[in-house]
């Protein structure tokens, strides 16, 4: 793996365990698009709703003090300037970790900057832990 790839993604998940919307608003692209699957439902949306949904996320960490657990399942070089990371994400609520998880499948691709930007996300949303546990956690 790409070193710089492994530093830009170490600080990814610390802006993303900090729960800082600044800083991950410089690490998206602004031509970002997603798609999450949440019950069934298949929702698509760019950056301004990706924003703004993080911004919900972080103030809900913060007001309930939560924190994030993020497990990185694997990092797949696609091209020379793309790489996917696949990983989970849920929260811990007074210590306990809730029963389900989010998936991610987040490509990063780097500008003409030589910046890695986050440019598309499929998300599984509401994965029962229990029934991925032993494979991922």
């Amino acid at each position: 793996m790409d070193n710089q790839f492994r530093e830009f993604f170490d600080t990814f998940l610390d802006v993303w365990r900090r729960s800082s919307l600044t800083e991950l608003e410089d690490i998206i692209s602004i031509d970002y698009k997603a798609r999450e699957i949440s019950g069934g439902e298949v929702v698509d949306f760019g950056y301004e709703e990706a924003i703004n949904g993080w911004e919900q996320g972080f103030n809900f960490v913060k007001e309930n003090d939560a924190e994030w657990e993020l497990k990185e399942i694997s990092i797949l070089p696609l091209r020379d300037d793309e790489t996917m990371a696949i990983m989970s994400a849920t929260l811990v609520i007074e210590g306990k970790s809730l029963e389900t998880v989010n998936l991610f499948f987040e490509t990063f691709k780097r500008n003409e900057e030589n910046n890695w930007k986050l440019v598309r996300s499929y998300i599984e949303a509401g994965v029962i832990k229990e029934n991925i546990d032993g494979k991922l956690f």
